[in-house]
Formats: C-alpha cells, structure tokens, sequence
C-alpha cells in the first residue's frame, strides 16, 4: 500500500496532465457517476437532458422572457432562486446585462457559471407565431451512432447448433435519430436502435432495427400548453408515483434534493422501456392547470406457464432492451400495458399543489417467487396509485413534498426544505417514509434505493462559500430498510456522509477534494458461517480532483482516488484510480480533441471505483472499475462544417463529426467478462463513430 499511496500523492501535487474539450460541470458528473453506483453500473441511456441543454446552447434562452418551466429544466436551479429570479425581474425590469444576475438574491458566482452557456438578454418582443412557421422554420437533425468492442466474445463464437444460447446477430450496434425542432415550442422525430448481438434485417428481425420510436410534441398552442403523441415520459410529484426524465440522487451537489421537471417530455432516446406510448396533454386556465395522458404499449417480460391452468403469468419485467438469444427474443413485446393518469394542479403566488394519479393494467398477472423479501411484491394484473405533493417559499424558506398511496393502501411521505440562510450558507433537510408495502411501477424519488419502497430516512446538507474562492459541500443521510431486500435477510440500515472542499482561486483553476464514508447492512459469511449475517459493511473513499484552463485551447484535469471497502475486517480490500486528461480545442479550425490515460487497482467488485468519461455527443459512459490494469482513450471531433448555403432559409447545411477509440488492459487475465460476453485474453477495446447533419 506505501506505493500506492507514493503514486497518488504525486499525481495529486502535479499541476495536472490532461486537457480537456470543454470545462465540464464537475458537480454534474459526480452526479451521472453516483447514479451509476446506485443503479449496479447500469449507465442510463435518457440522454433527453443533453439534447435540451445542446439546443440552449443553439439557442439560448432569454432572461427577458424565460418562463419558470424553462428555468426547472436546466435542473440546476432550486425553486427558491427561481422565484427570487421571477421576483427580481418584475420589481425591476429587464436585464441590461448578463452579469445583472449577481444582484439576484440567492444567486452567486458558481450558480451563474452553470447557466451562462444557456441564456442571452434581448429585448425582442416574442410575436405569435403561426403553426406554419412552427412546421417550416425550425431545425433539421439527422443522427448516426455506429459502436463495437472489436474484440469477439463468447456470445459469438459458439457453434450455432439447434437449442444453443449464443448471439443471434452481429457485434456492432446501430442507433439512428432524426429530429426536426422549432425554438423548443415544436419538436417531432423517430428513432431507431439496434443492440449489440440483435438481429438486423435477418433471423426474427425481419424490420431492420430492434427498436423503433416516434414522438410529437407541441407547447404554447393557445390555452393548451402541451400536446405529446407517440413517445413521452410522464414526470408526477418527487417522483413517489412516477419520474421518468433524468434523476440524480446524493452526489456533492448537496442541495439538489427536489425533482424539478415538466409533467410531460418527449422521448426519442435509444432507452426501450421507461416511456409511455400514446397521447399526452396539458391546458390551463388562469391558477388552474390539467394534464391527462393515456398509453397502450407491448413491453418484454420473462413469462411462465402455471401447469395447471395453463394460463401465462409474469415473474419480471425485462428493462435492458436487450434481444440478442433465443430467449430474450421469446420474452420480447410478450406482453401488453395500458397505462392512464394526471395531474390537477393550482399555483396561486409562490404556493403550488397538486393532486396526481396513475393507474396501470397488463395483459397476464404478475406472481412473484414465493422468497421472504417478496412477501409485499406487486402481485396481479392492475396498479393504481394516487399522491399530492406541494411547494410553497416563504421569505428564504422553500418547502416541498409528496404523499402517496397505492391500491393496498399503503403510504409513502416524501418531505423537504431548502433554506438560504446567507448569500454565503445553505442548507436542506429531507424526510422520507415509504412503507414496506408500498409499490410504484416507474417511481424514482430521492431515496437510497432504486426505487421508492420499504425505506425510512433522513437527509441534511450545508452549503457554504465562506470566501469567493472556497466553496463547502456536506451532507449525511441516514436510513432504515424495515423489511427484507434482495440478498439481504432482515432488517438492515445504513448510513452517509460525505464532505466536499472547492478552490477556485481564478476562473480557470478548479481544485476539489473529496471524503466520504458510507456503511450499510448487507449479508455476510465472515467467521465461516453456514447461514449469512446482516452486518455493516463500511465503504470509505477519498477524491482529489485538479482543473486548470491553461488557455482558451488547452484544458488540464487530473484526478486521484483511494477506496477501502470493510476497512479492518478480515475480507477488507483497498483500491485506487488515477487519470489524467487532455483537451485541445483548435483557434481556427471546429476541431477538437482529449485524452485520457487511467490506472486502476482493487481487490475485487467490491472495492470498485467509477469514473465518468468524456464521449461522443449524447453518449454515456461510466463504466465500474476494479481488478487490475490501465485503460485510456482518444476523442476527436469535427463541428459545424458548413458545406453549402441554403438561400431560401438562409441558414447553412452543418456537419459534426465525433470518433472514440478506448481500451482496457489488464494485468495478468486470460479472460475478461462472464457468460456470452466473456472476451479470451486481457484486452477490450471499443470504437465508436458519430455523425450528425443539419440543416
């Protein structure tokens, strides 16, 4: 262990080795990087946030007339700023200048560097447009995504003999998106995906793609604010009922607690299962607002035959969109789900209430095993849930929340305050209590699991900028599960601390170290025990994390980690991560260019370490590190070439281009994976190639 602490500490005080692209929201990847952990590595593939954001960025909101709906959805705003905001600009009329925003109560230096890239002043008075305008005056957007890991594995090289499990189709995976959009009031397109391992055009899948998606979707059309048909994502409450957009949990961004999202979104990501299909709308009139949407959609399940009925019935849900083998295509669309709700609200000044449901229906029953933490699983063929939820800010005080019940009448609490107490401190405290029966289909609110049930807790958090400088994040959560969970027999707790220092002594040096410590009860066979124990397992980890912008071309990061996992026991393990990083970003040329180079080492899965990555556009990739080698990638990218004018719309045909190449080795493997994905040798390396066209 001295050389690897030797190692660290002397990544730590060089002055970094990396460039990087863009500077990127470290908070914000913190938070895609924890989302990862509580999801088992199961990156999301919603990349709707990044959409939306690139469109800002094309074309930025007006503080003049932004709306409070515009400024939630940049999910980096807490209601009590946007009010402030509201208020501000009221009292004293429009912003002369961007920098005008200093002088907004509850805003500060960090929080206006998040948004600058997104918004502009103009004193343009927004006029009606016509749906013609609407349908003809937007922007074109013809996606391709082409990716492989280049070395074959398992899944594809066993003998294709009758009844065996392999790899029905090629390694390569194809996603396809078109988009036409119209200063966010108008957006309508398709998708189209294929897996890695799918079909294409041959075998079952004789339609090409595996998956196939259309959305339309209208706001401001006159007393109906919103019309989705096709694909959407219904957003209700804190998300006790159902939130389908992009969700964070815990991560340094301390005070980030409150979902914040627009009842309906369109969907046109590569994701196969958290949407609704079918006709969404939202109309108001004066304090009153309503939204009603109605689904039919086949979704994939595994499906069992009762012997003696003969009747099918459902053990899970298959949300990966995976339908590579025999199997995963026998259980692909096997069965159907209607789906109904929404959501009365009433706002009158700074207090909003709202009262939501949701009702679900399948085509053949759910059974669950018959284990003990099953004891108060969904079981049958219908769902019916039912909350209110509020916010109301009082002077610096904002309070928001959520109650909830399903059809057995279970109860689920959700309850929070976000307080600004100086321009210099915040802070939060969180309350939740979501009873062991307590099911939803698609809820995500702000819990230690993934999803909202069987869980007890309190969160708090303090922010502070005691200097312009420094910046301190903290916060602790502590919970209790009362009943079972899955590969943890009995009831367990648990517990969360992390503290977070900023210095940011210039605008181009950012430097953060990182502590946090977490300990939750799970099963454990320590001293030879036949049967497991529920016993704490502490996880203890350690950031330093360096970015200086040498210029407005050159971009350098680097970071250093240290994990222990079960610190002092017997089956205690160690690990670390260390990369550097490297951005060029070209003067003259839209080119652009990072590198990174990585070393890792820990005992086990246990200890691993996640790291984000930068990636093609729109892409994800967070991947869990353990074992132990080195693993390093190149970025390059093309923007906004502009090949030819078009004289009617007077606007030019872009092209972009992105290439990634990344690989892994690892130290003395002969095999890397498990099961079909199992890769002979030490090495895996995957290439990916993106091109976008608009016009």
């Amino acid at each position: 262990m001295p050389g690897k602490i030797y190692l660290l500490f002397s990544i730590m005080l060089l002055p970094l080795f990396v460039v990087a692209q863009e500077p990127a929201l470290s908070a914000t990847e913190q938070q895609l990087e924890n989302l990862a952990a509580a999801n088992d590595n199961n990156e999301t593939e919603d990349d709707s946030y990044l959409q939306q954001l690139q469109r800002y960025k094309k074309q930025p909101l007006n503080l003049n007339t932004i709306k409070t709906e515009e400024l939630k959805e940049l999910l980096v705003l807490s209601d009590y700023q946007i009010i402030q905001f509201i208020n501000y600009r009221s009292l004293l009329g429009p912003f002369k200048t961007v920098y005008e925003l200093q002088a907004v109560p509850g805003w500060d230096v960090a929080t206006i560097k998040k948004i600058i890239a997104f918004v502009t002043i103009s004193n343009a008075i927004d006029l009606p447009v016509t749906l013609r305008q609407r349908l003809r005056g937007g922007t074109y957007n013809f996606l391709y995504r082409y990716s492989q890991v280049l070395e074959k594995a398992k899944g594809y090289q066993v003998p294709k003999l009758l009844g065996t499990n392999f790899y029905l189709g090629e390694r390569d995976r194809h996603f396809f998106r078109f988009n036409y959009n119209y200063k966010n009031v108008l957006t309508w397109g398709f998708v189209a995906d294929k897996d890695a391992g799918e079909s294409f055009f041959r075998n079952k899948n004789t339609k090409g793609f595996d998956f196939y998606s259309f959305h339309f979707y209208a706001r401001n059309l006159g007393k109906i604010k919103t019309l989705a048909i096709g694909d959407f994502s219904v957003n209700m409450g804190q998300g006790l009922l159902q939130w389908q957009s992009l969700a964070f949990k815990k991560s340094a961004a301390v005070l980030a607690i409150k979902r914040q999202a627009a009842v309906f979104r369109p969907y046109n990501s590569p994701a196969e299962y958290n949407f609704h299909r079918g006709v969404a709308i939202t109309a108001g009139f004066k304090k009153w607002e309503w939204s009603v949407f109605g689904s039919y959609k086949k979704i994939s399940a595994n499906l069992n035959i009762d012997s003696l009925s003969g009747n099918d019935w459902v053990s899970s849900l298959l949300t990966g969109g995976y339908h590579r083998t025999s199997s995963e295509l026998a259980d692909r669309n096997s069965i159907t789900q209607v789906a109904a709700g929404g959501v009365l609200r009433y706002q009158s000044g700074n207090a909003l209430f709202s009262f939501n449901t949701i009702h679900h229906g399948f085509s053949n029953p759910f059974i669950k095993e018959l284990v003990p933490y099953n004891l108060y699983a969904f079981n049958g063929q219908r769902l019916h849930n039912y909350s209110v939820d509020y916010n109301y800010t009082f002077k610096n005080l904002h309070f928001f929340g959520e109650t909830a019940i399903d059809h057995n009448k279970s109860i689920a609490t959700i309850n929070g305050v976000l307080i600004s107490l100086d321009a210099k401190a915040d802070m939060s405290f969180l309350y939740r209590n979501i009873n062991k029966a307590y099911q939803s289909l698609n809820g995500d609110a702000f819990t230690e699991s993934s999803f909202p049930t069987n869980e007890k807790g309190f969160y708090t958090a303090i922010s502070l900028h005691p200097l312009h400088s420094i910046k301190i994040d903290a916060y602790a959560d502590f919970y209790q599960f009362p009943w079972l969970k899955y590969r943890i027999d009995g009831p367990s707790s648990g517990k969360d601390f992390l503290v977070q220092l900023t210095y940011m002594p210039s605008k181009q040096t950012e430097i953060y170290v990182r502590y946090r410590n977490e300990a939750r009860q799970q099963n454990t066979f320590e001293n030879t025990q036949v049967n497991p124990v529920v016993a704490f397992l502490p996880k203890q980890s350690l950031r330093w994390q360096n970015s200086i912008n040498i210029n407005s071309r050159v971009i350098l990061r680097s970071r250093a980690e240290m994990l222990w996992y079960n610190k002092g026991a017997k089956a205690s393990e160690d690990g670390y991560l260390i990369f550097a990083d490297a951005f060029y970003k070209s003067g003259i040329k839209n080119w652009a260019a990072n590198f990174r180079l990585q070393f890792f080492e820990t005992a086990s899965y246990n200890s691993r370490i996640y790291a984000y990555e930068t990636d093609v556009l729109y892409g994800f990739s967070i991947p869990a590190f353990y074992d132990q080698g080195l693993r390093y990638y190149l970025n390059f990218n093309i923007k906004d070439l502009k090949f030819f004018r078009n004289p009617i719309k007077k606007a030019n045909y872009e092209w972009t281009f992105w290439f990634k190449w990344a690989q892994t080795i690892y130290k003395g493997k002969a095999a890397i994976g498990s099961g079909l994905d199992e890769i002979k040798g030490n090495r895996r390396t995957e290439l990916r190639i993106q091109t976008i066209f608009s016009f």
